[in-house]
């Protein structure tokens, strides 16, 4: 992208590309291009995304890209300019792409999907793109009920995706070779295990708005069975993942433990759709993480799964991590924990580096609704583990909760408020005090769980019930987060949808919807606009559908049945709980086929199993300081300073230089940075010191730095100095600046510059956070030169963009287009 897009844009690393892991362009080869249908650091962090990026990287006939929802700001910059959305790889236009696959994780970033369709100048309905426009295709957990999004995509991978999205891309490969018309490459898709292609069925509806009937158009295609990796063991995973240059949602290491869940709560999705569970041994895991760490310079590593706790050789994991990692600042993370999964030996290591958030999630106020939702843990559980995490020294528990959900009623209601007092009450207890955090979602039933049947509360009593705890737990001197009522609304219409949805998402975006899982973005009145114009009524969505009803979803089959889904139906209207299968019997929901597609579980080892001798901690004497000078030039000139610091952290972690760390909760590197140079300047002399290890050289450090750092980012030199030398910032005088102009605003240079000189003054006035200071740029300038469209000048305070606006005259707006460099430090004598 231009220069005059991306310094128009608020973070233009979200649009550079260029971060370490990506893949350089593969001419010739299949362009894939995976779709975020939300912002960069969304996106980023997940990892389905890194996963399929990683696969498709191992394939050299496969040129993998990525897309990610334009902000407001790059959106309204491209239709001004006319331009389509690209990719971050090669620039690549999305509708010259071959596959273009978008990920879909919530219902509300349906209208997103559209607004990069439109921006690309892709039809938005299938049926609209003919031979010569990619292949749409869309998977991930909303891909379960791909009904209301069926019109506008031209096929759906149902299930895990790592061995499918190469079946896919060889299809897709073959055909593009045959010179194949898009209808037979539908029906070959259509052949691939876990692939739905909605073109080959018909849907029609009673007169009542019930579905009447799902009809395939081919015999051989009645039922689309979801694709699972039935050995994680041996399954593909990213361990040179993309690292952003900005901070993401989940800024670290994630590796996934284990797969699936069989705990059985009755209105979790991920709990049916996941299974069975499939766990990765320790070993693999460790393999991974060091690989991954080794990789990516991230100080902090998350253990992923539905269920972190019941990993089965969870603790000595733990053990094994931090005697590996503590030592170098490595902190472990673990998804919300299942009340009583918390031991105090596994306590006691996470504490290790730094105690990072810790969460449980009761679901529900009341012993009796957590029986009907099948969550099978106790009050007297839930404190005893709260009393455990504040003993061991956490300041901080976040409790999530449910409102709306079946059978619930005002008693329920208040029980939350109650047990959050209790678990409040353990921090004083334990001797430490500790505070509550308490978040309160609404229950959106979801396809493929025993409450897919059950209506969902109005968006009137959502409010009620949210003001009613908000005001009880304020008096409780509790912290509450909720979700906008609207919202949880206009997921259940989505989530439980049919094909008929497809005209009110293209009458909302007409009208300007997008981003809408975003509260500042969502537009409640454009959305009910979009109802009426399309004559559709949200609560026919949230209604209770009959048991013998045909739902939009039914052709999908996630592995588990429809007969076990309204046994687990009527078991929670009793209270009655059905045991984890990991524990007990088989529950008999039909996932698994015991050969291939069956459970896989570590066996229990004892806590000492991969505990290794930590490491020496680094000493507190001897340390010794290097100063750089290095170049921030092409793309990364786009760069944040606080994007820079996050390159240069990951960088160290990467490079395995001895760095110093600071002392205390949150402990971090000890390097430093002269000054912040302003987004969208090339420099070759920006400086940093560092301070490393006693004995480290300064050659070394170059070395070290320069084989990890990106393309436009490189140590010119460095050298030792004093430990207690003066900082950067000190001794920093003056800086020589060049700026090139481009023909337009090069007219009268040289008088323009002259006529500056002769100025007395120019101030300058900034507000920041509300405080505003006030200097002279005049008094600034201290040499000033001209030759041909370029500007040369030494100057102290002020930014490089101000001094060239006061020296043309013109707006700030107007330079976008200037090369703006950075070519000298002056320093004091």
């Amino acid at each position: 992208m231009s220069n005059n897009i991306l310094l128009s844009v608020e973070k233009p690393a979200r649009y550079m590309g260029g971060e370490m892991g990506t893949v350089a362009n593969r001419e010739g080869a299949l362009r894939f291009v995976l779709a975020f249908p939300d912002v960069y650091e969304i996106g980023m962090s997940h990892l389905g995304l890194q996963v399929l990026y990683g696969v498709l990287k191992g394939v050299p006939w496969v040129m993998p890209e990525r897309a990610y929802a334009p902000w407001p700001d790059l959106e309204a910059s491209l239709r001004a300019g006319a331009k389509p959305l690209v990719t971050l790889e090669a620039g690549t236009p999305l509708a010259e792409a071959d596959i273009l696959g978008f990920t879909l994780q919530y219902e509300l970033s349906y209208t997103n999907i559209l607004n990069m369709l439109d921006l690309s100048g892709i039809p938005l309905l299938a049926s609209d793109r003919p031979q010569g426009y990619p292949l749409v295709i869309a998977g991930g957990p909303c891909a379960y009920n791909p009904e209301p999004l069926a019109d506008f995509f031209d096929a759906f991978l149902i299930g895990d995706g790592e061995e499918a999205v190469i079946e896919l891309a060889e299809c897709v490969r073959s055909a593009k070779e045959q010179g194949v018309a898009k209808a037979q490459l539908l029906e070959r898709l259509a052949r691939i295990e876990g692939v739905y292609v909605p073109s080959l069925f018909e849907v029609s509806y009673h007169d009542d708005g019930t579905v009447a009937a799902i009809t395939p158009r081919k015999e051989w295609y009645q039922s689309v069975r979801r694709r699972f990796v039935a050995d994680l063991e041996t399954a593909y995973y990213p361990t040179s993942p993309i690292v952003p240059f900005l901070k993401t949602v989940h800024d670290r290491v994630s590796v996934e433990i284990s797969r699936g869940c069989t705990r059985g709560c009755r209105f979790c999705q991920a709990g049916y759709i996941y299974r069975p569970v499939r766990e990765r041994s320790p070993e693999r895991v460790f393999e991974i993480m060091e690989e991954a760490l080794r990789n990516t310079g991230y100080d902090e590593i998350s253990l992923l799964s539905l269920s972190t706790g019941d990993y089965g050789c969870l603790t000595p994991l733990l053990k094994g991590l931090m005697d590996r990692y503590a030592a170098q600042k490595k902190a472990v993370s673990l998804p919300s924990m299942r009340v009583g999964s918390l031991s105090d030996e596994m306590a006691e290591e996470i504490r290790r580096v730094r105690k990072t958030g810790f969460t449980l999630a009761p679901e529900a106020g009341s012993e009796r609704l957590r029986s009907v939702i099948n969550k099978g843990i106790t009050e007297e559980a839930l404190l005893e583990n709260a009393r455990s995490v504040y003993s061991n020294g956490w300041r901080l528990i976040k409790l999530y909760f449910m409102i709306g959900l079946p059978t619930e009623t005002m008693e329920d209601v208040d029980g939350i408020v109650e047990l959050s007092r209790e678990v409040k009450r353990q921090g004083k207890l334990a001797g430490n005090g500790g505070d509550v955090n308490v978040s309160v979602s609404s229950f959106v039933p979801k396809p493929h769980t025993p409450f897919q049947w059950e209506p969902q509360i109005t968006e009137s009593e959502i409010v009620e019930k949210q003001r009613h705890l908000r005001d009880a737990l304020k008096k409780k001197k509790l912290i509450m987060k909720w979700q906008d009522a609207s919202l949880s609304g206009m997921e259940g219409v989505f989530a439980r949808g049919d094909r008929r949805l497809a005209k009110l998402l293209i009458e909302a975006h007409s009208l300007g919807c997008r981003f809408d899982g975003w509260w500042e973005h969502f537009d409640r009145l454009k959305w009910a606009q979009a109802f009426e114009n399309s004559g559709i009524d949200p609560a026919f969505y949230l209604r209770r559908r009959e048991l013998g009803e045909v739902l939009p979803w039914d052709h999908i089959d996630c592995g588990v049945t429809k007969p076990f889904l309204l046994k687990e139906r009527e078991a929670s209207l009793v209270g009655l709980a059905t045991p984890d299968c990991r524990f007990d019997r088989c529950t008999g929901c039909g996932v698994c086929d015991f050969k291939e597609v069956k459970l896989r579980l570590n066996d229990p080892v004892p806590f000492g199993t991969y505990a290794r001798e930590a490491a020496v901690q680094e000493p507190t004497e001897d340390a010794q300081r290097i100063r750089i000078r290095f170049e921030k030039v092409g793309r990364m000139r786009f760069l944040s300073h606080l994007e820079m610091l996050t390159l240069f952290t990951r960088a160290v972690g990467r490079s395995g230089i001895p760095i110093r760390y600071s002392q205390g909760f949150h402990p971090h590197p000890k390097f430093s940075f002269a000054t912040a140079l302003s987004v969208g300047i090339e420099s070759c002399a920006e400086y940093m010191d560092f301070e490393v290890d006693a004995g480290y050289t300064a050659a070394q450090l170059q070395e070290a730095l320069n084989a990890t750092l990106p393309e436009g980012v490189r140590v010119l030199e460095a050298q030792e100095i004093a430990l207690r030398a003066p900082a950067l910032s000190v001794i920093m005088d003056k800086v020589r600046y060049r700026v090139t102009l481009p023909e337009e605003l090069a007219v009268d240079l040289e008088a323009k510059a002259a006529a500056f000189l002769a100025l007395e003054s120019s101030p300058v006035k900034r507000e920041k956070k509300g405080k505003s200071t006030e200097f002279d740029l005049r008094h600034e300038l201290v040499e000033l030169k001209v030759e041909g469209r370029t500007l040369e000048m030494v100057a102290g305070r002020g930014k490089l963009l101000e001094f060239t606006s006061a020296i043309l005259g013109v707006p700030t707006e107007e330079l976008k287009e200037a090369q703006m460099e950075k070519l000298e430090v002056l320093f004091k004598e």
